[in-house]
């Protein structure tokens, strides 16, 4: 009998961007999963992820963070979960050329499905947290580089990220972004500054 795989792996609208959904073990101690798994994520991703940081951010309710993204070469690709509260995980494609180019998707990541999401080089990223206290975790393929990473508005309506204003325990969000973040660009602005990955490259 074949081992039932311990993370499921689906394509996201975006092409590069993923929703991986682990395998739960539960018992009266608690729960045990493998959140990741190097060779299970290479062979449907088709690449191996190389991990230079992992990082950690804990937000309270309505923080939204990005959308954030590194100039390529070498870019970065992340694998994010979220390790207590919920946020609604955000990709971007910014990539100049791409078929999808200036669409988004979304998935909710919370400590209750514990999903993760994996976006690789070129894509943007960012999250809003939905409960009192959100947790999120990521593993990056590079160190951050201040000097090469960049941000666009998250509520550029040329993207239309529908945020929501509702959190998932009913309560109202307020939404809230860091100084950074509230005067980022929109993402033509981005754009006609030559600072956008090109589709294809890596």
């Amino acid at each position: 009998m074949l081992d039932t795989p311990s993370v499921e792996i689906r394509p996201l609208a975006i092409a590069g961007s993923f929703e991986i959904t682990p395998k739960q073990h539960q018992d009266d101690r608690g729960v045990f999963l493998e959140w990741f798994k190097a060779d299970r994520f290479g062979a449907s991703v088709g690449h191996r992820l190389e991990l230079a940081q992992a990082n950690c951010s804990v937000s309270t309710a309505g923080v939204v963070r990005g959308i954030h993204f590194s100039q390529v070469p070498p870019g970065q690709a992340k694998y994010v979960t979220c390790v207590a509260g919920a946020v609604m995980d955000v990709v971007v494609d910014l990539r100049v050329g791409s078929p999808t180019f200036g669409r988004w998707d979304s998935v909710v990541l919370d400590d209750v499905d514990r999903r993760g999401t994996y976006l690789e080089v070129g894509l943007g990223h960012g999250f809003m947290a939905l409960t009192g206290q959100a947790t999120v975790v990521y593993l990056c393929s590079t160190p951050y580089t201040p000097d090469r990473e960049h941000g666009v508005h998250p509520f550029d309506p040329a993207i239309g990220i529908v945020w929501p204003d509702i959190g998932t325990d009913g309560q109202p969000l307020t939404q809230a972004l860091s100084t950074k973040d509230a005067v980022a660009p929109s993402l033509e602005e981005v754009r006609l500054a030559g600072l956008l990955p090109t589709y294809g490259a890596r």
